[in-house]
């Protein structure tokens, strides 16, 4: 694999990173997955011998047992592997128990090293926007996180485009250290973070990091027009997400892909996992798997590079509508784009026909 910077950081990250939201498998996560100790011990020898350096997890995944399967795992091997951990989601009961708060984040911070038994974090995300909380504050208490050694860097996920552009100028207006990646739902048919969100974190300088590649189970090649969720599947376990905006974009997605599928001799997931690493600002991929051959799979497609027709013809399916101001922008201010958002504006003006 090719280690590169992630964002505006020293700190070198593989294309494909482990996913952990299977890992635990309580309080609510069962439809996602119930991978163990020694199960995860297997799944973290695949991956770095894959040259996977990083595993993803959150204190939600399963309230904490995530955390604690990961920190149980990688015991002997800590200095070989990056860990990022994420807060903001309600851990318990009372008015402090979430957030992007200073009581919020400090408390959970410590909760999380202890069940993941290390004394620093390498990457911290905050999970989710908190429209309540000064963003001043969540900065400044990141930042102490930081100074302190309990952390290295952080991020944001789940973020809007105007978010992440406000936590990042909002740090570097304090002096603070700002985030230095976002991590995002993306997959070949989810595109909306193309219209503010990518092209934002990719201006600042914010790496993004796809989580759900595979759009929660729906894009495995085993559901199409014919078939639906499988039972012991997560879609098949009626998992309430992903929100799917247009269905016949989806499955129009899916028929591409699994034409590609066919064309290559490659797997759907490893077609979509190798479209995603070649889009635009694309950094780093989360692979959450429920089964070894699933892992094995997904981590095979660093090695399958789509030619550019195949690439396109899964762009073009996926490709979302243009929008305001962005239609008016492809038509008339084609002069004077961002690079950040050169790509998509091409995008919008084929859709209106105007090349």
């Amino acid at each position: 694999m090719k280690y590169a910077p992630f964002g505006n950081s020293g700190m070198m990250v593989s294309p494909l990173v482990l996913g952990t939201v299977t890992f635990g498998g309580t309080h609510g996560f069962e439809k996602t997955g119930n991978v163990g100790v020694e199960e995860a011990k297997r799944f973290i020898d695949i991956a770095r011998d894959a040259g996977v350096n990083a595993i993803d997890t959150a204190n939600i995944y399963s309230k904490g047992d995530s955390e604690k399967v990961v920190g149980e795992a990688v015991k002997g091997r800590r200095n070989d592997l990056l860990i990022f951990s994420k807060v903001r989601t309600t851990m318990g009961e009372g008015p402090n128990m979430a957030g992007a708060s200073r009581a919020h984040i400090l408390g959970q911070i410590d909760e999380s090293l202890k069940r993941l038994q290390t004394d620093w974090i390498d990457h911290y995300w905050i999970h989710q926007w908190d429209g309540v909380t000064p963003v001043e504050e969540t900065v400044a208490v990141m930042d102490d996180l930081i100074r302190a050694g309990k952390i290295r860097s952080w991020g944001v996920s789940n973020y809007g485009g105007w978010q992440v552009a406000k936590t990042v100028l909002t740090a570097k207006m304090l002096g603070a250290t700002p985030p230095v990646a976002h991590q995002l739902n993306y997959t070949p048919e989810a595109r909306e973070a193309e219209y503010e969100i990518i092209p934002a974190g990719r201006d600042l300088g914010v790496a993004t990091q796809v989580w759900s590649p595979l759009g929660e189970g729906l894009l495995t090649g085993k559901i199409d027009r014919k078939n639906g969720p499988q039972p012991g599947t997560r879609q098949g376990n009626d998992w309430p997400e992903p929100h799917i905006v247009d269905t016949e974009r989806l499955y129009r997605v899916i028929d591409v892909l699994k034409e590609v599928s066919a064309e290559v001799g490659r797997s759907v997931p490893q077609v979509v996992l190798a479209w995603l690493r070649e889009r635009p600002g694309v950094h780093s991929i989360a692979l959450g798997a429920r089964s070894e051959a699933h892992l094995r799979d997904n981590l095979g497609s660093i090695e399958l590079t789509l030619s550019q027709d195949q690439a396109k013809r899964i762009e073009k399916a996926g490709r979302p509508p243009a929008i305001v101001p962005l239609w008016h922008r492809a038509m008339n201010g084609m002069d004077r784009v961002s690079e950040a958002e050169r790509e998509y504006l091409e995008g919008y003006r084929e859709t209106m026909g105007l090349r």
